[in-house]
């Protein structure tokens, strides 16, 4: 089973039905790995060691998190912008080049319903549109974009529903694809 590194961007985790529910269903999955990310940087301040070491270890990552103000969570960017810029400006042959052909799925839970990311609705644009910034990013890293697993009108869902969104998030993950072992190599 390939190793699957979830890293989860969730500033108040422990009020989250929806991240919380995703989080135990995928824990359930052989190969898992999950870190809260808030718990493990409380002031901010990223180990990039320790970051580059978890990326390289993994076969397949994913980027768990709420969307915040049509973004993501402030710790997420200073991740990208600790690690990624590491790994891809400072240290590409050593670090980033063996993230290349890695699969990276996002995992986005967001308050509003469906309809509310639409053209005509009141965010304007889809959460998928939204998410564009991470798939530029998954592209200039190398990284196998894949489909967002996104939640709509997080907060508000019941515990059957839960239950069945964190079904759907396990199958997403065992679904991944493996590093593509062609793009480093």
């Amino acid at each position: 089973m390939p190793n699957t590194l979830i890293l989860l961007f969730h500033p108040t985790y422990a009020a989250s039905n929806a991240n919380r529910a995703l989080c135990e269903a995928a824990s359930a999955l052989p190969g898992v790995t999950i870190v809260d990310m808030q718990a493990e940087y409380p002031d901010g301040v990223i180990d990039t060691d320790a970051e580059v070491a978890r990326l390289l270890a993994a076969d397949r990552i994913v980027f768990q998190f709420p969307v915040q103000w049509y973004s993501t969570p402030p710790l997420l960017k200073a991740w990208q912008d600790a690690v990624l810029t590491r790994m891809f400006y400072l240290a590409y042959e050593s670090e980033g080049r063996l993230l290349e052909g890695k699969p990276l799925l996002i995992a986005a839970t967001a308050g509003n319903v469906p309809e509310a990311y639409a053209r005509g609705g009141q965010n304007r644009f889809s959460l998928r549109e939204l998410m564009r910034p991470l798939e530029a990013t998954a592209h200039r890293c190398g990284l196998v974009w894949q489909e967002p697993f996104l939640i709509y009108a997080a907060h508000k869902a019941d515990a059957e529903a839960l239950q069945l969104a964190g079904a759907h998030y396990a199958g997403r993950i065992r679904r991944m694809p493996a590093a593509r072992l062609d793009v480093a190599s």
